[in-house]
């Protein structure tokens, strides 16, 4: 009898619906790793744009990106649509009606200036939870890895946020540079692999700094 109770289980869960134990989990990671393409699609667009000879082809390819990356693994689009804040809509409307001028434009310089786009968008997204005594960018992040963030780490959190809008001013800044002053080879090059490579170093620096400094500090600070 106690062999035949997981099927038993099983069966009454597919007939009511209700996920089984660790179904629910498994559903998430179709969704999870077309979020982590979409991602990596991004730079891999921004690479290859230069090779093409109707930036137009690119700008539509920009704009089902940037739709796709809020709608794939969060459900219907229904529901992901009504998540999105006043805030988000803003950046998304930035970003679309970009798209669309290069659609309609068939600009190459448009094209060029939608990095520095993106990373104003990042800088508005960033910036805003600075303001309004909510929990910042980066302290998000930071408790998915550990929800019980000791006030050191907070404050920490809070700085390396201040730290990433500066960043993201910066290389908006001079993404727009490469994108009037640079080749074409050489703009996709800084703005689809350089840029991400130090996105990348900068959030290990952040992460090992957080765990290796930061919350042990904390942890000596609360014991004491």
């Amino acid at each position: 009898m106690p062999a035949t109770r997981p099927r038993m289980q099983a069966t009454l869960d597919e007939g009511t619906g209700v996920p089984a134990p660790g179904e629910h989990r498994n559903r998430h990671w179709p969704g999870a790793i077309a979020q982590v393409l979409l991602r990596l699609a991004y730079p891999a667009l921004i690479l290859c744009a230069w090779r093409w000879d109707a930036p137009r082809y690119a700008g539509c390819l920009l704009l089902v990106l940037l739709w796709l990356q809020r709608w794939v693994g969060r459900g219907v689009i229904g529901t992901s649509l009504r998540r999105l804040s006043a805030l988000d809509w803003g950046v998304v409307a930035l970003l679309s009606g970009a798209s669309l001028a290069i659609v309609l434009t068939n600009s190459e310089l448009l094209l060029r200036l939608y990095p520095s786009l993106v990373n104003l968008g990042l800088l508005i997204a960033f910036g805003a939870t600075l303001t309004g005594g909510g929990p910042t960018m980066i302290e998000k992040f930071a408790r998915l890895g550990k929800p019980d963030l000791p006030p050191a780490a907070v404050r920490h959190t809070r700085r390396v946020t201040w730290v990433w809008c500066g960043f993201f001013a910066l290389n908006g800044a001079f993404s727009a540079y490469t994108a009037v002053y640079w080749s074409q080879a050489s703009w996709s090059l800084y703005n689809g692999a350089i840029a991400y490579g130090l996105i990348g170093l900068l959030l290990l620096a952040e992460v090992v700094w957080r765990y290796l400094v930061v919350l042990p500090r904390a942890a000596r600070s609360e014991a004491a």
